[in-house]
């Protein structure tokens, strides 16, 4: 262990606190509440008519003895159940509702039963391999799933004061306390795919069993250490894997695991894993006061948000492993950037402004919710993007091309590896608690989103009252209600996207230079019921350029107004898109279109369009000159693309000089 940190560190705020009241995000909380939730009940129990097969309930049931059958699916198929009920749990915690409880009680009761005595779940192993449990954590993700049905625990308990799932869950984690460490008969190892470490500690904060926290840190420790567990263990069972009858070839960067987490200085492999790790590392370095793990998480969280980060906020370049490549290779069309990366980037920044309140974790945690995070999901709640690229030519990527197999022009219904879907939903159920955190006797306003908030800093309760016009105007209006007079800090984010920012508070100017900490505009009185803050920030359409070493985005600009990055369509601008050319002076006019989208405000302006007139049959040709025609252009909002059917989008337009 490291040198200790300060223990006094920023809280989040629970759903319990936080009531979301906002024209723009009430539409995807209601929708996650009324048809996403529905929808994957439906679709994870085989209900969904031309949809993947999902497999995840009857598995259960199989295992519970209350059903015959054969397992289907991935060997991780338990965590869409797991996330679903996540996903519940938040819904509970902030609206009560009888059915939708009765059904996730319904479902615990079954997952009860497939628990075996030694409180070991995992429906795979139990029903296809019970004698090679624990033999292949390379590949078979028992501890992640694992992880996910320990969050789901912990949130159906916080959400319901139920225990059924909790004892369960934590029935799970003292089975793999005894099953992992150093001791003589235990496996001095850890998963290939992180997220029991951050669950454990979601674990420990309700249970204040200490055993669950140390677990964690024996996890996170014990990663990257020589010799390599995933080595050893390969051949232990003679090298086999479980994804075909071929040798397993062992990369220890796709799993982190190349050197210890405290040396390691750039996010490699799979991005998901990356993400969920260092939101465990994080947590735990909160809990323990570990100075270097702390450090270690700072140095990758650089990486990733200064080298290897789209400007959506998508995060893993390459579709080979689901994975980070290198510093500035960020290509648009073969991209990847999985929705559950954005979401667990999300889920680490959340982490990092709990250990050091700065508008730059902030910054990142909201370009990835109102870009990636929600394109990931269509505006009728029923179809998913698993890949988020930031450009697309529908016939190259409908198997013409196996390189672009994976990106799809439209979002699917469901899928057989349905680990998005479920993310998004849990994600968005549980909003409220990214809005807001406390320390000592300052409350930070992360992300401006409307509603209500009941806050407590020592014995002085406060309650919030936000009115927010984003993401679409630049302004915040806070009442604060107090019982009585008391001092304390309201600070509040000044973002990334804004240029100038202006504070009344009570209808007088408060000067906010020389009152900015770590990007946030601290405003400190004396508060008496009623006082109103309200915030300005400038707003204007940015044009975006690429650092030099991002050879993709050579020539190109894209286009950002607030959080918002927007980008072209085929269904406004025709098709061949890459002949745009958008000029450097060209006049950018704001409109808001109630019809589009769910009402979207678009850029328009002048730009123009290459033309080669009569060029006939020849691949290349020497004397030819292109032609520059008026065109008008049009930019939506990246997240609403793909809601008019099937065409071409980009979000990088060339640039004229």
């Amino acid at each position: 262990m490291g040198q200790a940190i300060s223990q006094d560190h920023a809280k989040p705020v629970s759903l319990k606190q936080v009531k979301i009241k906002d024209d723009f995000w009430n539409y995807y909380i209601n929708l996650v509440r009324d048809v996403v939730v529905p929808y994957q009940w439906d679709a994870i129990n085989d209900r969904v008519e031309g949809a993947e097969r999902s497999g995840a309930v009857s598995n259960f049931k199989i295992a519970a003895g209350l059903e015959k059958g054969d397992f289907y699916g991935f060997v991780f198929q338990d965590t869409d159940v797991a996330k679903w009920l996540e996903a519940v749990a938040y819904l509970l915690e902030t609206k009560r509702d009888e059915a939708l409880e009765q059904v996730a009680d319904e479902m615990i009761d079954i997952i009860g039963k497939a628990q075996q005595p030694d409180g070991y779940l995992n429906t795979y192993f139990t029903i296809k391999e019970p004698d090679k449990k624990w033999t292949n954590l390379t590949e078979c993700h028992e501890l992640y799933s694992a992880g996910h049905m320990i969050e789901a625990g912990v949130a159906y308990y916080r959400a319901t004061g139920k225990r059924q799932l909790l004892d369960i869950v934590c029935r799970i984690a003292d089975d793999i306390a005894v099953v992992f460490g150093d001791g003589p008969g235990q496996i001095a190892g850890y998963d290939g795919h992180q997220e029991v470490e951050l669950a454990l500690v979601k674990l420990y904060e309700t249970t204040s069993n200490r055993k669950y926290l140390e677990l964690s840190s024996y996890f996170i420790d014990k990663r990257g250490q020589l010799p390599n567990f995933f080595e050893e263990e390969a051949d232990r069972r003679g090298r086999t894997t479980h994804w075909s009858n071929n040798k397993i070839h062992i990369k220890p960067e796709y799993f982190q695991a190349h050197v210890p987490v405290r040396e390691q200085e750039a996010a490699v492999g799979h991005a998901v894993r990356v993400v969920y790790m260092l939101a465990g590392m994080a947590d735990v370095a909160r809990e323990t006061g570990d100075e270097s793990l702390l450090e270690a998480c700072r140095r990758l969280w650089d990486n990733i948000a200064s080298k290897q980060m789209y400007i959506t906020g998508g995060i893993g370049s390459m579709a080979q492993g689901e994975a980070f490549s290198f510093d500035y290779d960020l290509p648009n069309d073969t991209v990847y950037s999985e929705t559950c990366a954005s979401i667990g980037l999300i889920f680490f920044a959340h982490r990092m402004l709990q250990l050091e309140p700065n508008s730059r974790y902030a910054d990142v945690m909201e370009r990835a919710l109102f870009n990636t995070v929600i394109a990931g999901m269509s505006r009728d709640g029923k179809h998913f993007f698993y890949v988020n690229p930031l450009e697309v030519t529908p016939e190259v990527c409908e198997g013409k091309n196996k390189n672009f197999n994976h990106v799809k022009p439209v979002r699917q219904e469901w899928f057989g590896c349905a680990c998005c879907p479920p993310n998004i939903a849990r994600l968005l159920a549980s909003l409220g608690e990214y809005l807001y955190s406390t320390k000592e006797n300052t409350i930070y306003s992360h992300l401006y989103i409307g509603g209500e908030a009941e806050l407590s800093l020592g014995a002085t309760k406060v309650q919030l009252k936000q009115q927010s016009s984003m993401p679409w105007e630049g302004t915040a209006r806070f009442e604060v209600s107090v019982e009585k007079p008391a001092s304390f800090t309201l600070a509040l984010r000044i973002p990334d996207w804004s240029s100038k920012a202006a504070v009344l508070v009570n209808g007088e100017a408060f000067a906010i230079e020389g009152n900015i900490v770590d990007g946030y505009a601290h405003i400190e009185r004396i508060w008496t019921a009623g006082d109103i803050v309200e915030l300005t920030l400038d707003m204007p359409i940015l044009r975006v350029r690429s650092h030099p070493l991002v050879k993709q985005n050579a020539g190109k600009v894209a286009l950002q107004r607030g959080p918002l990055v927007y980008c072209i369509e085929e269904a406004d601008n025709g098709a061949q898109l890459q002949e745009l050319l958008l000029p450097q002076d060209a006049e950018l006019d704001l409109s808001f279109n109630d019809e589009l989208i769910g009402g979207i405000q678009v850029i328009k302006a002048d730009a123009l369009r290459l033309q080669f007139e009569q060029w006939g049959s020849q691949l290349y040709r020497t004397n030819t000159e292109a032609a520059l025609e008026s065109a008008k252009v049009t930019f939506i909002p990246y997240y609403a693309w793909a809601n008019r059917g099937q065409g071409e989008m980009a979000v990088w337009v060339k640039e004229r000089f």
